[in-house]
């Protein structure tokens, strides 16, 4: 204990107790919790899903905090620092400010072996529940039901869209990893499906429970044309709403179930219609289709399955004609790389695979073995690289500054960017 004084000190820490990255289950967080008093006095929503978690939680944020409510917010994973998982009335807490809790998660752990993930997640619950917040945003890591979050009974829930990720702990079809999901529900109380395909496990689980399931298309809709999007659900329409300021079609999707969750607690925290319009215009959260300036134009997107990398290939489709594409690409080894690859090739000209600093990682070696075995097109070439950095400054200086540079897959490769690429990126822009 002595020893850890830094947060620096206290992840090393976490990362030696347990022998696994994860181990689903909540008997032992929740042992620690209980001796450790956690629980939140405020309205809770927790969201959980596939794709998409991340925007809907920053919507959720953003929209609260225009209307005057201190919110927390928990996320996960981090692109570059830590102390991004957590934010208190929008602002990313300081490292100083969670070694205390990591503290008393140490001192109320009593020798239970706890995951990386668990335990950190403890030490974030426990400053969000002291931090007097008037609602508590608290996305979900792996899953839903056996997901170290889902100690905590939310007032309403959302899941997003659902596609198959993560198959060795959730199961091997969209009806089972579905089920897990739906495991965030409580019931007499309202939980927003906004997959416009959901699974009927999870409704079926809903209506098992008795809990209060809004569907998109029949508790909530939205349309829209080029300008603009309209949204109506049970007793409420918001008409001629700018788009969210994040980018991509299937942002509009995650928005209407944002606007169903708050329908839905307006008894809790009611928002005004400006409020949903100010917050959806200043939306913020880097890494998801995010549009880097300059000459080439960078793309930063950590999508990395099947379901997200189908969204990112229409969102680059949509840009417009670049002369060339370059892609720096990363992903975990448990991950379905050949259909993933194989969606983006009619895209992308030049490809820069790139080793990550995890162990669970794809080498780059692997990458272009897998992406060689399916590639039809011939006028593509493709290269290794030991790092994020290193591939985006091989795209950099290959490329004119007419084209475009995707940065995508797993979060370590677009945090491997942003850490330090994109300010280089931008002296090129400058020079150039």
């Amino acid at each position: 204990m002595q020893a850890m004084k830094t947060l620096h000190d206290w992840l090393a820490h976490c990362d030696s107790l347990h022998p696994k990255t994860i181990e689903l289950g909540l008997d032992r967080v929740r042992a620690v919790a209980t001796r450790m008093g956690l629980a939140f006095t405020c309205p809770v929503i927790t969201v959980a899903g596939t794709n998409g978690k991340g925007s809907t939680c920053a919507m959720l944020e953003a929209i609260a905090l225009q209307a005057g409510y201190r919110t927390g917010v928990y996320t996960s994973p981090h692109l570059v620092h830590f102390e991004e998982r957590c934010r208190i009335h929008g602002e990313i807490v300081g490292a100083d400010a969670l070694v205390p809790f990591f503290e008393r998660v140490e001192a109320a752990r009593e020798g239970v072996t706890l995951t990386y993930f668990e335990f950190t997640t403890l030490a974030i619950l426990c400053l969000m529940a002291s931090s007097k917040l008037d609602v508590a945003i608290l996305e979900v890591g792996l899953g839903g039901r056996l997901d170290a979050v889902n100690i905590i009974d939310s007032d309403c829930a959302v899941i997003t869209s659902i596609d198959l990720d993560h198959m060795e702990f959730l199961g091997n079809d969209r009806e089972t990893i579905g089920r897990e999901k739906a495991g965030i529900m409580r019931t007499g109380r309202p939980v927003v499906v906004s997959d416009p395909v959901p699974t009927q496990s999870i409704i079926d689980y809903g209506t098992e429970i008795g809990a209060d399931v809004w569907l998109m298309g029949r508790d909530f809709n939205f349309s829209g044309d080029k300008q603009q999007w309209s949204w109506a659900g049970r007793g409420r329409r918001y008409a001629g709403l700018a788009y969210p300021a994040l980018r991509g079609a299937n942002q509009l999707i995650n928005a209407s179930g944002v606007l169903a969750a708050l329908e839905a607690l307006r008894s809790k925290i009611p928002v005004t219609a400006q409020a949903v319009r100010n917050g959806l215009a200043m939306v913020e959260l880097p890494g998801r289709f995010q549009i880097v300036p300059g000459q080439p134009t960078l793309v930063l997107d950590v999508a990395h399955n099947p379901h997200s990398i189908a969204a990112l290939a229409a969102n680059l489709d949509a840009m417009g004609f670049f002369p060339t594409t370059h892609a720096v690409f990363g992903a975990m080894a448990d991950k379905d790389l050949a259909p993933m690859l194989k969606k983006l090739g009619p895209i992308i000209d030049r490809w820069y695979f790139t080793d990550l600093p995890t162990a669970r990682a794809a080498k780059a070696a692997d990458l272009y073995a897998t992406w060689r075995q399916q590639e039809t097109r011939t006028d593509v070439d493709a290269s290794t690289h030991t790092s994020p950095m290193q591939a985006l400054d091989a795209a950099v200086a290959a490329a004119d500054p007419a084209d475009r540079i995707a940065v995508f897959g797993s979060f370590y490769t677009v945090g491997g960017v942003l850490g330090d690429g994109v300010p280089r990126l931008h002296a090129k822009h400058l020079a150039s």
